[in-house]
């Protein structure tokens, strides 16, 4: 102990006992500072590092056990000693009270002082060492729950982030239906989820899909749908604002008959009306629905509405926007009588044939999208061009050779039907690579281009056209088969021949 670095602060009312504690003191090397009173004192303590105080009790101005009081506001590992003539148990008791750390008494023995000081200066190095280690406990277990919520909000973050992008990537509204109650299986840890639509005029609930937990068992009443008493709890539980509704413990439900361990239901509403209802179900513990799971339940409702709404005004721009083209393909057939509901034809005899190739739904939306709009590029073609009664000149056919790189322009730039596009620039294109507007070849042409261009080469020969009168259908089939494998796809024209015997439009 460097009795140097060591300050003490001796505080009496008694100028004396000042005198010799501090010469005492100093002369065993310690630093000294003494006060007349407690307010004294205070000032030498805000202004100095005092390693330990000696007080007398009884001082004007302020007293011993006030200063003492005072003290431990200020530093709470600044011991305290009392110095007093008149002990008492009274005393006692109240200097401990004020955290007063030992008391000796008057007259005191300065070599007893002395023995006091480095006790309580060793005790105080014990206690400043449990106080840091107390405080890095306190602070570890800070760290420790700060790390626990920290987590928690990440992998919150990382749920709503899931959701976000599941629908993001939807683009019909029964995926939405479907995605909604798969995420409330797997978010939500749910064993059951249902989606119903609700219907205000008849105020019921009507199933619209469904999901359960692999290997959960749930009640047999619940294999295919809600009972009808539950509908109608499920509808009341949501009250006349709509909210959604948790029920942690719904073992005392009616509706439930005891079936049913935790539940939850949320509303998906468009436009401040309710769309549907999704309710999610535990059927056996321990586990029960909480406040998060509400808060997942109701953000994948938001987000679901949302899709809801923006596919709805996507499709309402889609068909808006096919219309107004349709109208420009139509209005361009009006122009060349013998060309009328020519598109028409065209993108039903390809849908024929890529029916009868195995198409999948998704390539049939786009063949009758790309045989509607086959032949759009022809509004930028000249009429003295395009209704030119006799044979066209070689510059003249290389001007009506642009019309499928126009069209595909046209729909490209669009930006909603980007295969469609492609479809439509390429039904010029030959399989032997002799074709316009890139001379592909084979497979390099999309498939469904192959299958426009017989659909479009057939309509234009078994219909009549400004320079020449239609073709006998036998004899187009027959051209067709004979240009089999350098103008057409071989397997193209075996599925045209296949459902060539069909009706084929004929509405010339």
């Amino acid at each position: 102990m460097n009795k140097d670095n060591i300050k003490i602060l001796v505080v009496d009312d008694e100028s004396g006992i000042l005198d010799v504690t501090e010469g005492f003191f100093e002369r065993k090397g310690y630093q000294v500072y003494t006060a007349g009173n407690g307010s004294a004192a205070l000032d030498i303590v805000n202004r100095e590092k005092i390693d330990c105080v000696f007080t007398d009790i009884n001082m004007p101005v302020m007293d011993g056990l006030e200063l003492a009081e005072q003290i431990r506001h200020i530093d709470r590992t600044l011991p305290v000693v009392v110095m007093t003539g008149y002990p008492s148990l009274e005393n006692t008791i109240q200097t401990l009270k004020n955290g007063v750390v030992d008391y000796l008494i008057k007259p005191v023995n300065l070599e007893q002082m002395e023995l006091t000081l480095r006790r309580i200066l060793r005790e105080r190095g014990l206690f400043v060492e449990n106080l840091i280690l107390k405080e890095e406990v306190e602070r570890r277990e800070r760290l420790r729950q700060l790390n626990n919520e920290l987590f928690k909000k990440v992998e919150e973050v990382n749920t709503l982030n899931r959701v976000m992008e599941d629908f993001a990537a939807i683009d019909s509204s029964y995926e939405i239906f479907n995605k909604v109650v798969r995420l409330g299986v797997e978010e939500l840890k749910a064993d059951l989820v249902f989606f119903h639509v609700y219907s205000e005029e008849d105020n019921c609930l009507v199933l619209v899909d469904k999901a359960g937990a692999k290997n959960k068992k749930y009640p047999a009443s619940y294999a295919t749908d809600i009972l009808e008493q539950e509908k109608a709890f499920i509808i009341d539980s949501l009250g006349e604002d709509h909210t959604p509704c948790l029920i942690a413990d719904a073992a005392g439900i009616p509706s439930m008959k005891g079936l049913v361990h935790s539940f939850m239901v949320a509303p998906l509403k468009i436009r401040e009306k309710i769309f549907g209802v999704v309710s999610a179900y535990i059927f056996q513990g321990p586990r029960f629905f909480g406040e998060q799971e509400i808060y997942y339940l109701n953000f994948i409702t938001q987000k679901a509405a949302s899709s809801i709404e923006n596919i709805a005004l996507y499709e309402n721009i889609y068909e808006n926007l096919f219309s107004t083209l349709f109208a420009f393909v139509t209005a361009l057939e009006v122009r060349d009588l013998y060309t009328r509901k020519h598109s028409t034809r065209v993108a039903q005899v390809a849908h024929m044939i890529a029916e009868e190739m195995a198409c999948t739904e998704e390539e049939l939306d786009m063949i009758n999208v790309a045989g509607s709009l086959h032949d759009i590029g022809k509004i930028g073609i000249r009429d003295d061009i395009l209704l030119k009664p006799g044979r066209l000149t070689e510059d003249e056919y290389e001007k009506i050779k642009e019309h499928p790189a126009i069209g595909a322009d046209i729909i490209s730039n669009l930006g909603l039907w980007g295969r469609e596009a492609q479809i439509i620039r390429h039904h010029h294109e030959r399989f032997d690579g002799t074709g316009y507007p890139d001379g592909l070849k084979g497979e390099q042409i999309p498939k469904l281009a192959r299958i426009l261009s017989v659909a479009d080469s057939y309509d234009a020969m078994a219909s009549d056209r400004a320079y020449r009168k239609k073709i006998d259908k036998h004899v187009v089939i027959d051209i067709i088969i004979k240009n089999s494998g350098s103008q057409f796809d071989p397997d193209v024209v075996d599925a045209f021949l296949r459902v060539a015997d069909q009706n084929l439009p004929d509405d010339f």
